[in-house]
């Protein structure tokens, strides 16, 4: 009995992520002739040590044979040098040699052979450090050169401009023949080799470092994808810069006096209390490379008081007022004086009851300055026109930015954060506050790159559906929804129904869900033994047992898939009996509705192409989301495709967690609805905007499921985030609600769980684990840092070099991997992320060495896949590494006998 599984891509388009340089920029960094210099030191080593052997047991004939003891003491002697493979001294070589010649002449012919390579190996190891020195020189110009890369430079001010400051200084030195870099130079050299590799062999979208093109499964060229050779890019000002501007717009008296306010959206009266939802937002740290505003909800409540009844019936009455009005009533309402009444509004305001929406960044704000700029002058205040003018030229600056040179660019950059600064303190900021990354750049490579449908079904189609009959067992968020399911059942049953969906969500997180997300944070998925520890299962749910049972299931096959491998295999393969097994578990567990995205690579290999899944995750149009502001239309064509995924008498829903505090989460409208939680407001037309209150949560008992359904639409409601932060970093409500959702993280982690084998050296190693042409797992090798061939003081530069050579060889290592050390004393940009490495490079050598600061550390290297050999995206300019980001939907499965 098996899964009959259609496979689909539910989008017309694709993303690609294609890495700004070509892959062959990095050639000019190695080392060519030292390598071959090492692998014919190596060759010759290995074939001297056969010698060896051979003449050691010519030797040790003589040996026993002979009664003349100052021979067999000579004897002996010469057979521990050639053993120990030592040369001896040329005199003692000589007479050893007549002596053993006149005993046995095969013997002597043997010892002669192994003199002569051994002194050959002599002269080739001779020649390594020159050569060596050589070649690291040049490949400290090439860096240099390459350090000039616009591509390269344009993220680099932006990632760091530390660093960028350096460049120039750090180009001249390297340009003086001879030159040794200092300890200063060295460290410059380390960081910039880190980004220049993170350019040319990675795909993690950041200014001009990797850019994005849309993509159509279209054309008939194979799995060859063209992308164009000049790039556009898109800049955008921080919004946590804005946000900094707000806080001094509403710290100022009489700015803040104009501004409107309104009450927390979603309150309401519970008995003797105000009921409300209160949002705190904690300030990231302004001079870290990547920070945000962190923001956490939770329902509260207030006394019912004379004067905030009074206050409540005024928002009832006319909507919205602005602050100053509010003061100036509240001053003739309850005879107060103006100071008592600011200081009142003044704590309603810091608790959030009431609030200043307008000046917000919501996530359609794709342009977050010219919303702010606009939100100003809708103001209508003379202040506001002007300081919104006042941004017109930090505007006109970052309009400028993306066709700017580097130079230009570092100019342009300084003027908008002075200009911000002093936009600050003109409204009064005792400290103005810039954050450290205060521009976002995205980079388009084009939107017309195409995929043939036909490749591409052949080689990725039937694999990945199959594969994602598993994936619920990794996703990380089911358990979570598992257990909620739980919790509404034991409070409204089977079949029942939820109409106050905020005080469920409160009592979840206060009665239980805290608790438990306390207790499952320090669970560990295996023990010190290798033993799965189940899921925190306080109630007792079947699904969650299941859910074991699935994990169980698929680590003891790994495991005796590892069992059955060969010693030193490269790969090893899942077939359907093993998913099919672990998708019976599955069954009835996973929802029904499961769009999914997965990052791929395609290792265009001519006799085995393969494709690598590097990610997989739930959700709607998630690929695309961040970067729709960079392909006009993008945003409409994705809305209009939405009903041809959403089952049938669903609607979509976005879920957008409230004001913006990271870039990362703008984009376009996606879907045709949006949730409005308490305390947010809507950004779409009232008719497409669905308020809690108009929504409730009722067990379907048929299909065992929650659904959430809209009053006024009388339909289902599917909630989805569109944005790229973690939902776990989202408020509580939100984050809730989208335990009703497709979005979920599916990390696949093949071999936890499974023994690793006994180390070689040291080292050991996981074979390739692949489902037909789909690659599930690289193939990796994992060792302490104690068995690695580092530098030593005292070792010579060539020594190193060809220890690395043989460690490689020794464990069947590739030319190059990507390296992942476990160290906490690695920071920064080459430290937390895994890392090319190129043993064909010192330069990349060393700065991989410079990662490790214990020898306690831990390395984890794997394979490139695909290498530089099997990539199949090009431009103009050359090959380049990618990664194509895909929507897959998976209807409903049909059992077949």
């Amino acid at each position: 009995m098996s899964d009959t599984v259609n496979f689909a891509v539910t989008r017309p388009a694709f993303m690609l992520r294609v890495a700004g340089l070509p892959v062959d920029s990095v050639r000019s960094l190695r080392c060519p002739d030292s390598r071959r210099w090492a692998d014919d030191v190596l060759d010759a080593t290995e074939q001297l040590a056969l010698l060896a052997e051979k003449t050691g047991d010519r030797l040790h004939g003589l040996i026993g044979g002979s009664d003349d003891e100052p021979l067999r003491r000579a004897l002996l002697k010469l057979r521990r040098d050639v053993f120990n493979n030592r040369l001896p001294d040329p005199d003692s070589a000589r007479s050893a040699l007549d002596r053993v010649r006149a005993l046995d002449p095969a013997a002597a012919t043997a010892l002669a052979h192994w003199l002569t390579g051994r002194r050959a190996l002599d002269e080739r190891r001779g020649a390594g450090a020159a050569l060596l020195a050589a070649e690291t020189g040049r490949s400290r110009e090439e860096l240099a050169r390459l350090a000039g890369h616009e591509r390269l430079r344009k993220g680099l001010l932006l990632a760091s401009p530390t660093l960028d400051d350096q460049l120039d200084v750090y180009r001249e030195k390297a340009a003086r023949a001879g030159a040794r870099p200092d300890k200063k130079q060295r460290k410059i050299e380390r960081s910039l080799l880190s980004y220049l590799y993170r350019t040319a062999c990675k795909t993690s979208p950041f200014s001009t470092f990797t850019g994005v093109a849309l993509g159509t499964l279209g054309g008939s060229k194979g799995l060859r994808v063209e992308v164009e050779e000049e790039w556009r890019t898109q800049v955008r000002l921080n919004v946590v810069a804005l946000g900094r501007l707000v806080d001094a717009v509403i710290a100022d008296p009489a700015r803040r006096a104009d501004l409107p306010v309104a009450l927390a959206s979603g309150w309401g009266r519970d008995d003797d209390r105000v009921r409300y939802v209160r949002r705190w937002v904690t300030a990231g740290d302004d001079d870290t490379a990547v920070t945000f505003d962190a923001v956490k909800d939770r329902l509260f409540f207030l006394r019912r008081s004379g004067t905030l009844e009074r206050l409540l019936s005024l928002f009832e009455e006319r909507g919205a007022l602005r602050y100053g009005e509010l003061v100036a009533w509240l001053e003739q309402d309850r005879g107060a004086s103006r100071e008592e009444c600011e200081q009142y509004l003044g704590a309603l305001l810091d608790v959030g009851m009431v609030q200043v929406p307008c000046l917000r960044t919501e996530v359609h704000d794709t342009d977050p300055l010219g919303a702010f700029q606009a939100a100003l002058r809708g103001l209508e205040r003379p202040w506001a026109d002007r300081l919104a003018d006042r941004l017109d030229e930090p505007a006109a600056h970052i309009g400028r930015f993306a066709e700017a040179a580097p130079h230009e660019r570092r100019a342009l950059l300084e003027a908008v954060r002075a200009g911000l600064r002093t936009v600050q303190e003109e409204l009064g900021a005792e400290r103005a506050k810039v954050p450290q990354t205060l521009l976002y750049e995205d980079a388009a490579a084009g939107r017309g790159a195409e995929l043939d449908p036909v490749a591409w079904r052949e080689l990725a189609a039937g694999p990945l559906a199959a594969v994602e009959r598993v994936l619920p067992a990794f996703d990380l968020t089911l358990p979570q929804r598992i257990t909620f399911q739980g919790f509404f059942l034991a409070r409204y049953g089977r079949g029942g129904r939820c109409d106050d969906l905020l005080k469920l969500v409160h009592d979840f997180h206060e009665d239980f869900f805290d608790q438990y997300m306390t207790f499952t944070a320090t669970r560990t998925a295996y023990d010190a033994d290798g033993v799965y520890v189940p899921e925190v299962n306080w109630l007792k749910l079947p699904r969650l047992r299941a859910l074991d049972e699935a994990r169980r299931a698929f680590t003891a096959r790994m495991g005796a898939l590892w069992e059955k491998a060969e010693p030193g295999a490269a790969e090893v393969r899942i077939d359907g009996a093993f998913l099919d097994a672990v998708a019976d578990e599955l069954d009835g567990i996973a929802p029904a509705f499961t769009p999914m995205s997965h990052h791929v690579q395609i290792a265009d290999r001519p006799d085995d192409p393969l494709v690598v899944l590097n990610r997989s995750y739930g959700g709607v149009s998630f690929p695309f989301s961040r970067f729709t502001q960079l392909f006009d239309g993008l945003d409409e064509r994705l809305l209009a495709d939405t009903d041809a995924i959403v089952p049938g008498g669903a609607v979509l829903a976005e879920v957008t967690g409230g004001p913006v505090t990271s870039n990362l989460n703008l984009h376009g409208r996606l879907l045709p609805y949006e949730i409005v939680c308490p305390g947010e407001r809507g950004t779409l037309q009232e008719r497409f905007q669905l308020s809690l209150e108009d929504l409730y949560l009722v067990h379907d008992a048929e299909a065992d499921r929650l659904v959430l359904r809209s009053v006024r639409l009388d339909r289902e409601v599917i909630p989805v985030y569109l944005g790229y932060l973690v939902p776990l970093a989202l408020p509580e409500l939100p984050r809730t609600l989208l335990m009703l959702s497709p979005t979920s993280m599916a990390p696949l982690n093949v071999w936890a769980g499974v023994p690793e084998g006994e180390p070689h050296g040291g080292v050991t190693g996981r074979p390739r684990v692949r489902h037909g042409s789909l690659v599930l797992s690289r193939r990796s090798w994992s060792a302490p840092a104690a068995v690695l061939p580092l530098l030593r003081p005292g070792t010579p530069e060539d020594e190193w070099f060809l220890g690395w050579h043989a460690f490689r060889r020794a464990h069947g290592l590739p030319d190059r991997v990507f390296a992942t050390v476990s160290d906490t004393g690695a920071r920064g940009a080459t430290g937390a992320k895994p890392q090319y490495l190129d043993f064909d490079s010192t330069l990349s050598l060393s700065a991989f060495e410079a990662l490790i600061k214990t020898p306690g550390a831990r390395v984890v290297l794997r394979e490139m896949l695909p290498d530089e050999d099997a990539l199949h995206t090009v431009s103009g300019h050359g090959r380049h590494v990618a990664e194509l980001a895909v929507e897959t939907a998976v209807p409903a499965r049909r059992r077949t006998s």
